[in-house]
């Protein structure tokens, strides 16, 4: 069941101001920076997913394109010399264009305390599913500390995105549970445990950083992570590590829930319930995996990508799996119109499916209507299980 855990490995951050004012960089490729200034001493500091930098290797990295300004005023930092005494107060952050109290708000947040980068881990599927604990504990709303991960009550810390475990962080302005929220900044990455009321359409899961303590985004439970309906499983078959990733919804919708299926290893799915699980204006919701070329590592493919290989939310082959009106609901099908790649290997559902039918090989979608190059679904009655197969 570790596989349901990560669900809740985000934080959600609320606009308690603080000390400093955070002005944050794009996500380019797998990292982002951001320059923070701090208001009292004016002193500047540049920081790269939490990671503080001289400002000379701030400007070096911009430089090779390996970071990139949020903020396109910020690039003149780079024409100055290094700082030495306390510069001249910052000009002010640009108006917001929304009218929205909430998102002028959002330029300020809570975080982590900033720590050093872990060391990158190597390709092959080097990161595993740990174990968990605590996963049926009551998680203590408003005790622990903005800065601690909460892997004592089920969360299971993915170190490799630079977040002190964490794998994503949301900016939401001024209100989270039961407050339109009209503005959202994704700070870093992603998230997913459960819900928070969007006005645009845009979702907020995981836990609260409010008043410098954390805080259930889902008033309805006392636990923080919810396994769902089970019975969904995914098996790798194939001569190389299989990398697995789950939209970290609601959150912020990128694939960001690492699964990492060594050779002959299988491991379980979410199945989510649509009738009690997250609902996204009024409707009910579904998990949806990017299933990444064999060979590629949780590290590098369960993360944001930039277009440049077949990996992440560019991977070419979606899984989706669902249970609502007492069946479990499994497909396979491309990453339209995102990437039109085909996916170098072969999977098909098997298990509780009667004659029914669902695999991908060459290209080619197989259900039960014949074979199409879009996709497949396949039902499974309540209390019956299936299995994702991949091959090569």
């Amino acid at each position: 069941m570790k596989r349901f855990l990560i669900a809740a490995s985000a934080v959600v951050a609320t606009a308690n101001p603080h000390l400093h004012k955070h002005r944050h960089l794009h996500e380019h490729a797998a990292r982002a920076a951001a320059t923070v200034t701090d208001i009292v001493a004016t002193k500047i500091v540049f920081e790269a997913l939490g990671t503080p930098l001289s400002q000379d290797e701030a400007c070096s990295k911009v430089a090779a394109g390996l970071l990139t300004w949020k903020n396109s005023a910020d690039a003149t930092v780079c024409s100055q010399p290094a700082q030495t005494s306390a510069p001249p107060p910052p000009p002010p952050p640009p108006a917001s264009s929304s009218s929205s109290p909430s998102a002028g708000a959002g330029q300020f947040f809570n975080s982590p305390p900033a720590v050093g980068a872990p060391a990158a881990a190597p390709s092959g599927g080097a990161w595993t599913d740990s174990s968990v604990t605590g996963l049926n504990a009551d998680f203590p709303d408003g005790t622990l500390d903005c800065g601690t991960f909460p892997s004592a009550y089920g969360a299971m810390p993915v170190p490799y995105m630079g977040m002190n475990g964490w794998i994503g962080l949301q900016d939401v302005g001024a209100g989270v549970s039961g407050a339109a929220i009209n503005t959202i900044h994704t700070l870093l990455a992603g998230d997913n445990c459960r819900e928070a009321s969007c006005a645009p359409g845009q979702s907020v899961g995981g836990l609260a950083c409010s008043g410098g303590k954390l805080r259930l985004t889902n008033t309805s439970t006392k636990k923080l992570c919810d396994a769902g309906m089970g019975g969904v499983q995914a098996q790798n078959q194939a001569s190389g590590v299989v990398a697995i990733c789950r939209t970290d919804y609601p959150g912020t919708e990128a694939e960001t829930v690492p699964m990492s299926l060594q050779p002959g290893s299988t491991q379980p799915m979410n199945n989510p319930n649509g009738a009690t699980g997250y609902q996204w204006q009024g409707k009910s919701t579904s998990a949806q995996y990017y299933l990444n070329p064999i060979g590629t590592s949780a590290e590098n493919g369960c993360k944001w990508g930039d277009g440049s290989q077949p990996i992440g939310n560019w991977a070419p082959i979606n899984l989706g799996v669902g249970f609502s009106d007492g069946k479990t609901w499994l497909s396979i099908f491309q990453n339209k119109p995102t990437q039109l790649a085909p996916y170098q290997g072969k999977v098909q559902i098997t298990g509780d499916i009667g004659n029914q039918v669902c695999s991908y090989e060459n290209g080619v979608y197989t259900g039960v209507s014949g074979s199409n190059g879009d996709g497949c679904t396949v039902a499974v009655n309540a209390g019956g299980s299936a299995t994702y197969v991949i091959s090569n």
